[in-house]
């Protein structure tokens, strides 16, 4: 049985400001559709990124994306911190032919948190530029410190760079080794 493709979410632009903002940008040594590729493919990150405990598909949509819940950990000390979230992703293009990846988050703590992926050519690679928006969770006194000063520098940073880096390290590879991993 084959698994119904629904429409593209259409996630709308990053919001104009929020309470929290995190950027992770990082110079990839690789040729974009390669960076971006990784990128997209989600249902791989566990396999890539040792962060990565899981991901799963809820639905696809025919653009790439789809409803999707992802469990990471962020490393500390002694111990890791399991953390989860589900999100629309929606994959597209701007107007100059640059892919983006856009993800709304709907489920888990950061439930409305916004996040834009967006790969440049350049000389020496592809920028990666990941965005984070957050008016952090809704609880009473504590929520936008929570989100500034808490979530968004020591999970979302902690979680995105690390993501960043690993998809990175995979991209610069040859590319024999690229297809090692995917067999």
């Amino acid at each position: 049985m084959t698994e119904e493709l629904r429409d593209p979410f259409a996630l709308g632009p990053m919001p104009p400001s929020a309470r929290m903002i995190t950027i992770d940008r990082r110079l990839v040594a690789a040729p974009m559709r390669t960076m971006f590729a990784l990128a997209r493919d989600v249902g791989r990150w566990p396999a890539l990124l040792d962060h990565y405990r899981a991901v799963r598909f809820i639905e696809h949509t025919t653009d790439g994306g789809g409803l999707v819940h992802m469990e990471a950990e962020r490393p500390f000390a002694l111990f890791d911190w399991p953390t989860w979230w589900t999100s629309k992703m929606q994959v597209s293009s701007a107007p100059d032919g640059a892919p983006w990846i856009r993800y709304q988050h709907v489920r888990g703590i950061t439930r409305r948190m916004e996040v834009l992926w967006v790969f440049r050519e350049c000389d020496g690679g592809t920028m990666v530029t990941i965005l984070h928006m957050w008016n952090g969770p809704r609880w009473p006194v504590i929520g936008q410190f929570a989100a500034q000063r808490v979530i968004g520098p020591i999970f979302v940073h902690g979680i995105a760079s690390r993501t960043l880096a690993g998809l990175a390290r995979v991209a610069e590879r040859p590319a024999d080794h690229l297809v090692e991993r995917a067999q």
